[in-house]
């Protein structure tokens, strides 16, 4: 029997699937199930999917949302433990026995891996997710409301018998959006997570983040996701907390907080408030309405004194008079896009 089943979701990402796939299918072959769930797509997805032929484990489902895909998955997974690629993502070579043999070594629920950040054309941008990495034992810290620092979903490998204490998620509420969220925070309830501080994949940013598109857009430069901007942050993201409280409380017999802690999500604030704002209300923002923006860096407990001290500076950065100077710290900080830019031209 294989080890672990690559489940990878897709829907109408026919430019980026073949080169998810092929990635997949490098791994450890003898170890290695690879499952391609297709979501209803309406391009050419379906005819890449059929030219693998028996190499691959094809499903093509109606649409119905991440969540769908990832309870699907789980069904069919008869192996010990799982990973989800998102279709727009790709596995380095080696990374499945990397993941192996530490959830080998160390008995953990999940496993989590550094991601590279790629764009369109899948070139590194010299930025990897996450930032930071957690203890092994972070549930305590999650008990208390903080979300610890995970990759993307395609950075994540599980435990089935671990992950199955959480889901499947239900298909028909407000659940259904970003179904690795409640995967990734609702595992770590469950056992500890095992972290491999080395990029093993690439974390594909692809939404258009360009200058030209900037200056006709000016918030496309906060896009901190392929399909969130900002404001879809601050509204989705008390949901999702609200959504993992309940599924927590039912599923573990656990009550988390009712409110988190979470830099990215006090991020969003900050742009919202302050991105392309006149001084008076930067200002205003950073003598009012700060505290929780300010606590979410210096009470992190995930961070470094060093990383803290860079993200308080980039942020008073926002009380100088030019308004550039201010917009450019905050896509600095919002959008891995804005700093692997910054790198290269460096």
């Amino acid at each position: 029997m294989k080890d672990i089943t690559i489940v990878i979701c897709s829907y109408n990402y026919e430019r980026f699937l073949r080169e998810a796939i092929d990635s997949a299918l490098a791994q450890e072959p003898q170890r290695t199930q690879v499952v391609v769930i297709d979501d209803g797509s309406t391009d050419g997805s379906h005819a890449i999917i059929a030219s693998y032929g028996v190499r691959v484990t094809p499903v093509l489902k109606a649409n119905g949302g991440q969540a769908s895909s990832y309870n699907l998955g789980l069904e069919m997974a008869q192996t010990e433990y799982i990973l989800y690629l998102d279709s727009d993502d790709v596995l380095y070579e080696g990374a499945v026995a990397q993941v192996l043999d530490t959830f080998e070594r160390g008995g953990y629920a999940k496993v989590q891996f550094t991601l590279d950040v790629i764009d369109g054309q899948s070139r590194s941008i010299g930025v990897c997710v996450p930032h930071s990495q957690p203890p092994a034992e972070c549930a305590g810290l999650l008990r208390n409301g903080w979300l610890y620092p995970s990759p993307p979903a395609s950075g994540n490998a599980y435990r089935v018998s671990a992950l199955k204490r959480v889901l499947p998620l239900p298909k028909t509420t407000r659940r259904g959006i970003a179904a690795d969220f409640f995967a990734i925070y609702g595992v770590a309830l469950v056992g500890q997570v095992g972290v491999i501080d080395t990029p093993l994949g690439g974390y594909r940013v692809h939404r258009a983040a360009n200058e030209s598109e900037a200056a006709a857009k000016p918030r496309a430069g906060l896009s901190i996701a392929n399909s969130q901007d900002v404001a879809e942050v601050v509204q989705a993201f008390p949901q999702r907390w609200d959504a993992l409280r309940e599924l927590v409380s039912e599923r573990l017999g656990e009550q988390l907080p009712e409110q988190p802690m979470d830099f990215s999500y006090e991020k969003a604030h900050l742009c919202l408030r302050v991105y392309d704002a006149p001084l008076w209300r930067r200002w205003h923002w950073i003598v009012f309405d700060s505290r929780r923006y300010f606590r979410s860096i210096l009470a992190n407990p995930f961070w470094t004194t060093r990383k803290k001290f860079a993200a308080v500076a980039l942020t008073l950065l926002c009380l100088l008079p030019l308004r550039s100077v201010s917009d450019h710290a905050i896509r600095f900080l919002a959008n891995p896009l804005a700093r692997g830019t910054q790198t290269h031209r460096s």
